[in-house]
């Protein structure tokens, strides 16, 4: 006897790694359904409300602040949803709309490298992934192509052997952008200094592709590409569509039903009213990011006969080296992210400290800037001039750096409750003597830094750890069942038909962003629920 359901394939969350799942899916003649939390928005109105904005310095304050669907910070809501009980607070930038998180982000690119799947065999920490780089190196290429990602086939990212690294099966899509004046200067720098300052592989077209237009260097990639150049998950989402995929925006998932044989036969939603439905379908893959899934997963108590679910979180500590040079560099023109250094990126110290890379911010800093040169009383005719001649001169350095998965780095239920009666995400993160140490290597090379840049002024505290909007670990993926959450196919232990489209089943983190190689795992999860089918 047939059963009726909604859909073959019921996805929780429409962003980027959802979008890419369901275009996959749908373009096998699969129904899909894809539930987001948030609306859908407009780039055109979104532009129209930042252009109108008194204040430009934030980078999600501009979208939507609802009561049933929170964003990570700047209104009402989004305020209380996070709880710190950790050492370090941290509120990832996180947008829940149709698109996601990628409306506002910088669209870095990276592959992972091949020892990033096996820190533990290889260097006695963390944990090995139940799958290596030529596994998913086919949909590294696949992502790239659907998305249209610029770099150089000449880099190599700290491989040796002066041939592109990691190993590639086909060139990028796209070439660089050409590089700015000021990620000229400081490239030309680094070489200075021994380091090998490589392009950034990056999802803004270089070329016409895909319907979208060539880059034009506008700086505010985050919060929103004004134009479209870049990208972004919504556009992920539109794929899926036209494929045959259905969307259902302002839908909030709260509870996975268990059937017969550990299935999940049903998903649970809300409307912004509060009004219940329950929907249907043969596999229910989990696409919310990193804190929503495993959050959805623990109200809901499935997949975590391990106790895993929510544990081995995940960011990319960072030490910030910010500082007034003495010559005037001029940042802010062009991309805001262009070109970074991988010389630390692996080696025989990961047995020891953390690896990680260093990025190199082109934003506009006038802002902050002229807050800081208020508050020492400048005004008139000289806070103009000190404004010019101190934007000029700022330099931003990041040492992003690799985070090992601790079971004590969690997300768990808060007692707090949000507008629909849903527990809010309560976090506990911090950071362990394997980054301080390797802050103290970047601490070693700042202070090199310092000479060739010539560093008049230091405007923050490069010592202090910060979390970035990076966030992976809390479903971990592995071998054994009873010490992970799902396995090499993203396909949870406990339930043969839950998988999980998310950064949250990385194993480690790497030293650089995550999205590409979630979209390899979302795109080769697809291809195996299409077979199954």
């Amino acid at each position: 006897m047939s059963v009726e359901m909604d859909a073959d394939v019921i996805i929780v969350g429409a962003g980027i790694l959802g979008g890419l799942a369901a275009e996959r899916l749908a373009a096998r003649g699969k129904s899909v359904l894809m539930l987001e939390a948030g609306p859908r928005v407009d780039r055109w109105r979104l532009l129209e409300s930042f252009r109108n904005m008194p204040s430009k310095g934030s980078a999600d304050a501009f979208y939507p602040e609802l009561a049933y669907a929170p964003k990570s910070g700047g209104g009402p809501y989004s305020n209380n949803y996070f709880e710190n009980v950790g050492p370090m607070a941290w509120r990832p930038s996180v947008l829940r709309v149709v698109g996601g998180t990628s409306w506002h982000w910088s669209s870095a690119f990276w592959r992972f490298v091949p020892n990033d799947f096996k820190l533990r065999s290889l260097y006695g920490v963390g944990r090995d992934w139940p799958l290596d780089y030529g596994m998913l190196e086919p949909w590294y290429t696949l992502a790239e192509q659907i998305t249209g990602c610029s770099g150089s086939d000449a880099d190599d990212q700290g491989g040796g052997g002066g041939k592109p690294f990691p190993p590639r099966s086909a060139p990028y899509p796209l070439p660089p952008l050409a590089r700015s004046s000021y990620i000229q200067a400081v490239a030309e720098k680094m070489t200075r200094l021994g380091f090998n300052f490589i392009e950034e592989p990056h999802l803004r077209a270089t070329r016409p592709y895909g319907g979208r237009p060539v880059c034009t260097g506008n700086n505010n990639c985050s919060p929103l590409c004004p134009i479209g150049s870049m990208f972004t998950g919504d556009m992920a989402v539109t794929r899926a569509e036209r494929a045959g995929a259905k969307v259902m925006p302002d839908t909030v998932a709260y509870r996975l039903e268990k059937g017969a044989g550990g299935k999940i036969v049903a998903v649970h939603t809300k409307a912004p009213d509060g009004k219940s439905t329950r929907r249907t379908a043969r596999y229910v893959v989990l696409a919310a990011h990193a804190l929503e899934t495993p959050k959805l997963m623990l109200m809901s108590e499935v997949g975590n006969s391990s106790d895993q679910v929510g544990r081995n979180l995940m960011s990319h500590p960072s030490l910030i080296w910010e500082v007034l040079g003495k010559d005037a560099l001029w940042p802010g023109r062009g991309p805001s992210q262009q070109g970074s250094v991988n010389d630390r990126r692996d080696g025989a110290e990961r047995s020891r400290s953390a690896a990680f890379k260093y990025i190199f911010n082109s934003h506009i800093p006038n802002q902050q800037l002229t807050q800081r040169l208020l508050k020492q009383g400048v005004i008139g005719r000289e806070l103009d001039e000190r404004i010019r001649h101190d934007c000029a001169r700022f330099i931003s350095i990041i040492a992003g750096m690799e985070q090992l998965p601790l079971a004590s780095n969690r997300i768990d239920l808060s007692d707090r409750k949000d507008a629909l009666g849903l527990p809010t995400p309560r976090i506990h993160m911090d950071v362990d003597d394997y980054n301080r140490r390797g802050g103290l290597i970047a601490g070693r090379d700042f202070e090199r830094f310092e000479r060739e840049f010539g560093m008049q002024v230091e405007l923050g505290d490069r010592k202090i750890f910060r979390l970035a909007s990076h966030i992976m670990g809390s479903t971990i993926m592995g071998d054994d069942p009873r010490t992970s959450v799902v396995d090499a196919d993203c396909r949870t232990h406990d339930h043969p038909n839950l998988f999980i489209a998310s950064c949250s089943v990385f194993a480690s983190s790497s030293t650089v962003n995550p999205t590409l190689t979630g979209a390899a795992l979302s795109l080769r999860l697809g291809e195996q629920i299409a077979r199954e089918i």
